[in-house]
């Protein structure tokens, strides 16, 4: 059978390889308006359309980050948002150098049968809005799918649905012309052990991997992003586990279940701090071990957390803010060549 992507399928593989260049990253900028609404609840700012857009732009505008990011995953709203002078942000990100993306999920849904289970929504109409994004500009995509550690998850229902559903997706965008980010997160929640994630993680990516296999997926035009295999926030060992440890844990899983032919692995910081995200990322890419992909990040809060402090909602605090922002794009940066020195 031949794979999917058709006519894209070069196009798909140089995008997934300048995404995944050395030394570089994805920002997540992704965040919908209520989630947005709960970070700027953090800083007293009010969530509204103009403070969203100032806040976008102060972060697209920062000199130099495309130096330290290949891509950004944008939510629709921001995709169609504009800089103060009138220069489309899309604009921006292209003069920086950064691939623009989209987030296309439309949130999770339980699944009948199952403690809590959840499958994520919104493949009706997918195809659509692909092919109007890549008219766009717009090059990637992400879709999230969320599975928990208990003693009942992930069951092997949960991770067939969910990596069903990523699969669908990923041969969705790659039939339109986008790079499918596949986003399997295990969640850090919970009280499970560093044993259980290596366990839950390993079934996870396995199950995915096989859904992209069937649904014929052009793996060289695909990228992951997985969560790092650590213990539950829960768990007593989480504050003791070493970044070495969780990067041999992590690393392990990968080898066995990652095809070398996917060019990029890019973690989610999933609840970590930014220390932590940078700490653990450095530690992987450190590891002497067999690595075949590029494994770098996809940070959310582990980029941003700093700059919006540091900014608040004051616009004499935009230099500030955007200082802060580079400083932890320059971490992440360094930290994806294994050669961050790591903060005390």
């Amino acid at each position: 059978m031949p794979l999917v992507g058709g006519k894209y399928r070069q196009e798909l593989a140089q995008t997934a390889q300048a995404l995944s260049q050395r030394g570089k990253g994805l920002l997540a900028a992704d965040e919908s308006t209520g989630t947005i609404g709960k970070r700027f609840d953090s800083i007293k700012v009010e969530n509204n359309e103009s403070n969203r857009r100032d806040y976008r732009e102060l972060l697209f505008t920062t000199k130099g980050w495309g130096q330290y990011c290949s891509g950004v995953i944008l939510y629709d709203e921001t995709l169609h948002q504009k800089a103060a002078d009138g220069t489309p942000f899309t604009e921006l990100l292209k003069k920086e150098g950064v691939i623009s993306g989209i987030k296309l999920d439309k949130g999770v849904v339980p699944i009948p049968g199952t403690e809590g289970e959840t499958s994520t929504q919104g493949l009706d109409g997918l195809a659509q809005r692909c092919a109007d994004y890549y008219s766009k500009g717009v090059r990637f995509a992400k879709w999230r799918a969320v599975l928990n550690i208990n003693k009942s998850s992930p069951s092997q229902l949960g991770i067939t649905e969910n990596a069903h559903t990523l699969a669908r997706y990923a041969a969705i965008c790659q039939e339109n012309g986008l790079v499918p980010i596949v986003e399997p997160e295990v969640l850090m929640d919970g009280e499970h052990s560093l044993e259980d994630c290596i366990e839950a993680t390993q079934s996870v990516l396995a199950g995915v991997v096989k859904a992209l296999h069937d649904h014929h997926i052009f793996l060289e035009g695909c990228v992951l992003k997985p969560n790092m295999v650590t213990p539950g926030q829960g768990h007593a060992s989480y504050k003791t586990t070493s970044a070495q440890e969780v990067a041999r844990a992590t690393v392990t899983v990968l080898q066995r279940t990652i095809p070398p032919a996917i060019p990029g692995i890019f973690f989610l910081s999933g609840g970590q701090s930014e220390e932590e995200a940078s700490r653990n990322l450095n530690a992987i890419n450190a590891l002497e071990a067999a690595k075949p992909w590029a494994l770098s990040f996809s940070y959310g809060r582990a980029l941003q957390k700093s700059a919006l402090s540091a900014w608040g909602g004051k616009k004499e605090n935009l230099q500030a803010g955007q200082d802060a922002f580079a400083q932890r794009a320059k971490a992440n940066s360094e930290a994806q060549l294994g050669k961050y020195a790591v903060s005390l």
